[in-house]
């Protein structure tokens, strides 16, 4: 494997790993407790938690998704680019989820936090925001996976 490979390689394995992290902390920790807490400090905790993440994971998650799509490009095997593939397409999976789902809920809880506001659905979208994390989650950690095993082909 040449030394491009592996660089790109194991940048999009620290890339996934940040997300898979936030995603799986969300789903292990944030959420039960945003379940417990009332909508007023759903609304503002959760609402801050997504301006910072909306503000600074996109660097790792883009950072992974170019390194998955660098390593398929110059894999040299057939299981290095296999690997790779199922990686990126997991990232663009996730992507898509995040931007069709998450996104949207985030920025109004941002703007509500912002605002010092509790929109009168903040449990309707915090339970539509949860429902899709156990599944953003399972996808870094295939995206994760398909990177590791790229690394591991020679």
């Amino acid at each position: 494997m040449s030394v491009a490979v592996t660089t790109a390689a194991l940048v999009g394995v620290a890339g996934t790993a940040v997300i898979y992290g936030t995603d799986l902390f969300c789903a292990l920790v944030l959420c039960p407790a945003a379940d417990d807490a009332t909508d007023a400090s759903v609304a503002d905790l959760i609402g801050r938690v997504h301006h910072y993440g909306d503000q600074r994971l996109p660097v790792p998650g883009i950072a992974a998704i170019a390194a998955a799509a660098v390593t398929v490009t110059l894999a040299s095997t057939v299981a290095t680019r296999a690997a790779a593939s199922t990686a990126l397409l997991a990232l663009v999976i996730w992507l898509a989820v995040y931007a069709r789902v998450s996104a949207p809920i985030n920025k109004r809880l941002r703007t509500a936090a912002a605002s010092h506001t509790v929109p009168a659905d903040t449990r309707a979208l915090q339970r539509r925001w949860q429902s899709v994390i156990w599944f953003r989650a399972a996808l870094q950690a295939c995206a994760l996976a398909g990177l590791l095993i790229a690394l591991l082909e020679r």
